[in-house]
């Protein structure tokens, strides 16, 4: 970890490099400060082409990121080739390519297979969690090359590997009772992340709720979790805490063989 940026602590294959960013770093001011790297939410665009030019310079990325325009849904596109950026998760299987998703408060979540040929990037807000956007991109990520559009959850998911991000952690996100009956609804043993607050309130746990989604996909092995973006306003961006406010970005690709 730096003042900008977090390294997942997972077992990936030596050629997946990843890393999230956060506050520190960047030159963008008042409630975008500092290291904003959103376009959509209103800071000042010269302050964000400089906050993207020193993510490549400092991560020595490959190529620009491939934004998405994220719309909490559960579509997920080949980064490389896909034409369309309106999704809410990328994969690729070429080197070079970097995978990306913004992030105040919803769960970004990296993926890779044990390979290290295929990594992908997830944006998991509560709607997106729900319509199984976790699912979707751990099927595209399994899926034969050629296609990306496969019908069912292949078995080797179980050989891919997943990492949980800085999200809104379980003792902040307060949601209504239609969130709750959205998840169990679906997700089998989802009434476990979820407490009572009161007057039809309830606590929801992200990081519980994503674990459940990914082991109904075939991914176990899963690493990360814990960093809430709500509680910890020196280092992250929080929507819930300031509606007015900046996006990390969690990246990730594959490195080219040298």
């Amino acid at each position: 970890m730096t003042d900008s940026f977090i390294i997942p602590d997972w077992p990936a294959p030596a050629n997946v490099r990843a890393a999230v960013t956060t506050r520190s770093g960047g030159v963008s001011v008042g409630p975008y400060a500092a290291f904003n790297l959103a376009a959509h939410v209103n800071d000042d665009p010269a302050h964000v082409a400089e906050n993207r030019r020193r993510l490549r310079e400092r991560l020595d990325l490959p190529a620009e990121p491939a934004w998405l325009e994220q719309v909490h849904g559960d579509a997920a596109v080949d980064a490389g080739r896909s034409e369309s950026r309106r999704a809410d998760a990328s994969f690729t299987d070429e080197a070079g390519t970097v995978c990306a998703v913004l992030t105040a408060d919803c769960l970004p979540v990296l993926f890779c297979d044990v390979a290290g040929t295929r990594v992908a990037a997830a944006h998991a807000g509560w709607k997106g969690l729900a319509a199984g956007v976790l699912r979707r991109t751990a099927q595209a990520l399994s899926a034969p090359v050629a296609s990306r559009e496969p019908a069912g959850f292949p078995a080797n998911t179980r050989e891919i590997i997943a990492w949980l991000g800085p999200a809104i952690g379980p003792g902040a996100f307060e949601v209504g009772g239609e969130v709750r009956e959205a998840f169990l609804a679906r997700l089998s043993g989802a009434d476990a992340a979820f407490s009572p607050k009161g007057q039809g309130k309830w606590l929801a746990d992200l990081y519980a709720l994503a674990r459940l989604d990914l082991a109904a996909a075939g991914v176990t092995r899963v690493y990360g979790g814990g960093l809430c973006t709500y509680s910890d306003g020196e280092r992250f961006y929080s929507y819930r805490r300031e509606p007015v406010t900046g996006r990390m970005a969690s990246l990730i690709w594959l490195a080219s063989p040298r």
